[in-house]
């Protein structure tokens, strides 16, 4: 019903100045048996995400919303991570298509990319930060299925806030523009059927909060570099502990005994 809902347009006066935002923390746990393993690890995953396939990924996040790109900026770091941001707008804009610097009224999407690793438990993690602002009628929505599947990610984390206020055409104010009860709305029958999910919502100040982890621990793809069935019945059991272990800190948010 919500995603009906989204393309029901109201007739405006003047222009539709509500900001849209949706930002993800998006993380991917990985465990290695050894340094070497670590490195490579570190060096697949920077390769994988580098700036190039992150400026792919964020063009078609303009098309999927229908927003015009106006600017990309891209770089990539030493020793690893990478950042990209696009300027977009709901119209194409030829006009301004050379000097696009600071272009405050228009939108953007950034991500941006942070590959670590644990001092000694053999655990690394892939961080990425995205975030997609729009203003007017573009919905950042709409890309949300794409983005969490073109990740694949262990943990989830999404903020989705509306602020400012639009008229409609006899000067009553609209704080929001769409129907939402929360960002699971949203979310194809694959995903949710996935992950396990928990809401905290601000209904009142339009803020939705959803975090999501991956239902089922399938050890073998949390290795890296080995085989599950090289390891012990022991061995396994003990990486399932800190790779769990690992999910649950990052998903609650705090450090937890163990």
């Amino acid at each position: 019903m919500a995603k009906k809902t989204m393309n029901n347009k109201l007739k405006l006066h003047g222009f539709n100045n509500l900001t849209k935002s949706l930002s993800f923390n998006i993380y991917d746990i990985c465990y290695t048996l050894n340094e070497d393993a670590r490195k490579e690890y570190i060096a697949y995953i920077d390769e994988a995400y580098n700036a190039e396939r992150l400026t792919n990924i964020l063009t078609e996040v303009s098309k999927i919303i229908g927003a015009n790109i106006l600017n990309i900026a891209r770089q990539d770091y030493e020793p690893e991570g990478a950042s990209v941001t696009i300027l977009i707008c709901e119209e194409p804009d030829e006009a301004h298509k050379e000097s696009v610097v600071g272009h405050l009224d228009k939108s953007h999407i950034t991500v941006h990319t942070y590959p670590e690793s644990h001092p000694d438990k053999g655990i690394s993690t892939f961080r990425a930060d995205i975030d997609v602002s729009t203003c007017g009628l573009i919905s950042p929505l709409k890309a949300l299925n794409y983005l969490i599947h073109s990740f694949e990610s262990d943990i989830v984390i999404m903020d989705y806030r509306v602020r400012g206020f639009t008229r409609n055409v006899r000067g009553h104010k609209h704080f929001i523009d769409h129907k939402i009860t929360s960002i699971q709305d949203y979310l194809d029958r694959q995903i949710r059927n996935s992950y396990d999910m928990v809401d905290v919502n601000i209904y009142q100040e339009y803020f939705f909060h959803t975090k999501m982890r991956l239902r089922d621990l399938d050890l073998p793809t949390y290795l890296f570099g080995n085989d599950d069935r090289e390891l012990s019945t022991k061995q396994q059991r003990e990486i399932r502990k800190r790779v769990e272990h690992e999910i649950m800190e990052i998903f609650y948010g705090r450090n937890m005994p163990g």
